[in-house]
């Protein structure tokens, strides 16, 4: 059961990290693309309400998405240990879910990013990549920088030349691996309150400011 709900976490977030930069991207990046987010905002409505709502909507469907999956996963998981029990097992209840919320907070980050790269790029699928190389990126910061500080494995010289380097990087990219929760309901490790409520206030303060920055990018824009 702990191997199958490690493995259901991890799909989990590669199908929802998908999902939500695909979304911003039909939204957002193909209207721009195709000049009709010109007749949108011909309406009454200002572009940072265009932005926020199209954001919203995505939220909205990466949590309905969160939820549907999560109860996928949840049911095999108990399914995969139907036929036997193990020495220290899963918790499904409320650690499960919290961890579930988790993902999907890590998503809204990456989406929040997405939606700025789709308001700067000219390019069709830069958002679709970028994204995935900011959410991949995201969750590697943690463990690389953990690595470097703790001495890289005595290995001083890598310590002392990207540790300045890696010093900068965690103040321009999120470390989205505090979100990941997964030790709770798999081994009972209650996450540190204080590490948990700094890991939130990270992703909603980085998540306002892409959004800030899109709908600043997206209202100097011209279209014609």
């Amino acid at each position: 059961m702990t191997v199958s709900l490690d493995v259901g976490l991890s799909g989990l977030r590669i199908s929802l990290v998908l999902f939500a930069i695909m979304l911003v991207q039909d939204l957002v990046g193909r209207d721009i693309d195709q000049r009709s987010v010109v007749l949108t905002l011909s309406y009454p409505t200002n572009r940072s309400a265009y932005l926020i709502g199209r954001y919203l909507g995505v939220l909205a469907l990466t949590a309905v998405a969160a939820s549907i999956l999560g109860m996928l996963l949840w049911i095999a998981v108990m399914m995969s240990g139907l036929h036997y029990e193990q020495q220290f097992p899963v918790e499904l209840g409320a650690p499960f879910w919290l961890t579930v919320l988790g993902v999907w907070v890590d998503v809204a980050v990456v989406a929040a990013f997405t939606l700025w790269i789709a308001t700067l790029s000219t390019v069709t699928m830069l958002p679709l990549a970028l994204g995935a190389v900011f959410a991949i990126g995201g969750r590697a910061l943690g463990a690389v920088f953990d690595y470097v500080s703790k001495g890289a494995d005595g290995q001083v010289d890598i310590a002392a030349r990207y540790g300045p380097l890696l010093d900068i990087t965690r103040w321009l990219l999120p470390d989205l691996s505090r979100l990941d929760w997964r030790a709770w309901p798999m081994y009972g490790l209650v996450p540190d309150i204080q590490t948990t409520a700094m890991a939130l206030s990270m992703a909603f303060a980085y998540a306002i400011l892409m959004i800030g920055l899109a709908i600043h990018a997206f209202s100097q824009r011209e279209f014609s």
